[in-house]
């Protein structure tokens, strides 16, 4: 037994407004020219290309996932009036395919999902998290910019003070974006999205099994698919910068849990176990840092955000000392190289302890 996702109404857990949506004009700009979208398979790359089809754009969707290509090719085939768009099987990491698209295609907006996100499976994963969020986005800036394309960059709030190696991986991501003139839109966690805490807990739900919570206070920002389309959308049409959505306070994940208990299964009472929190995780997440200053912008439903950067020499000089020592795969030197990106970021015991092994082998070679 399965619980289908989209049949739920979010925001009655929300229990707030839906965050507006984009002014006509912006979309109308947008699908003026070409897209690309990077992560076209996921569930907020595939809902934007979806979106923007509608409207007739002309879009390049690149997905590493041949499964999720496919699917998005299904998508857009079965229908009525099939949607038109040109498919990419391939990685963000391909420079020469990067290359290929944008001088072929010559896109004038990138949005660039394409992210490694899953918080515990990367603190075991470091040099992989790097490779994909940090040196994938440099790549791809590198290619926009020969080509004269904007990038809008969908970022998470686990970049904020960032306790996690995807959340510093993204906050470098960010900084990269930002020094190259482009946007960055960070997200809370989005409802139903593929990998989400909702789909783990409608499959425990099936499974009858208790809601695994890593802690009573643990609190998220949570906003719909929907949402995060529309604001993509919107920050797109903004000039470059820093941009996060107008939510109010966060949300408790227990809450969240609760509510799905109730509307999947409302004959039986939910049965919650609280476990811990994980490598990276955090008790609370933020959208912005005591160290940057949040303003409002001429698109409801975002905030434009202040955010110390630093020098373009300084990013440049780091980001090579970084791809030296992911390739001599020396963790040590690549999380001096991180906080020299990120100098906020906090790292976690699962990582010292992968750094202190990664520096033992290395003494022993």
């Amino acid at each position: 037994m399965t619980f289908p996702l989209e049949s739920i109404h979010w925001h009655d857990f929300l229990a707030r407004p839906q965050l507006p949506a984009p002014a006509p004009e912006s979309i109308t700009t947008l699908v003026n020219h070409p897209i690309l979208i990077t992560g076209a398979g996921g569930s907020i790359g595939s809902a934007l290309a979806l979106r923007l089809a509608a409207e007739e754009a002309h879009l390049i969707l690149l997905e590493s996932s041949e499964n999720n290509l496919y699917k998005l090719q299904r998508n857009f085939a079965d229908r009525l009036h099939p949607l038109q768009a040109t498919f990419y099987l391939g990685s963000v990491t391909d420079q020469f395919l990067l290359n290929e698209i944008i001088s072929l295609h010559r896109p004038r907006l990138v949005f660039h999902a394409a992210a490694y996100k899953h918080v515990p499976l990367l603190e075991d994963q470091p040099f992989a998290a790097i490779a994909n969020n940090i040196f994938a986005t440099e790549t791809l800036s590198l290619a926009a910019a020969a080509n004269r394309a904007r990038i809008v960059l969908l970022s998470t709030d686990k970049a904020v003070n960032p306790t996690s190696i995807m959340g510093a991986t993204k906050r470098a991501a960010e900084q990269i974006i930002l020094s190259s003139n482009g946007t960055v839109l960070r997200l809370g966690n989005v409802l139903a999205s593929d990998g989400s805490v909702t789909e783990v807990f409608a499959r425990q739900l099936a499974t009858g099994i208790p809601l695994t919570v890593t802690d009573p206070a643990a609190r998220r920002y949570f906003l719909t698919i929907e949402e995060a389309v529309n604001l993509l959308i919107s920050a797109a049409a903004e000039l470059p910068t820093l941009l996060a959505p107008d939510l109010p306070a966060p949300h408790f994940i227990a809450d969240l849990a609760r509510f799905m208990a109730h509307t999947l299964a409302p004959d039986h009472e939910p049965s919650i176990e609280f476990t811990h929190l994980r490598a990276g995780d955090k008790e609370t997440e933020q959208l912005w840092s005591a160290n940057e200053t949040p303003h409002p912008t001429n698109a409801s439903g975002l905030i434009r955000l202040d955010s110390p950067s630093i020098p373009r020499s300084q990013l440049q000089s780091a980001l090579a000392t970084l791809r030296n020592t992911v390739k001599t795969r020396d963790l040590s030197a690549s999380l001096n190289a991180l906080r020299i990106l990120v100098p906020d970021y906090s790292p976690s015991s699962t990582v010292l302890r992968l750094r202190s092994i990664t520096a033992t082998q290395v003494t022993h070679e």
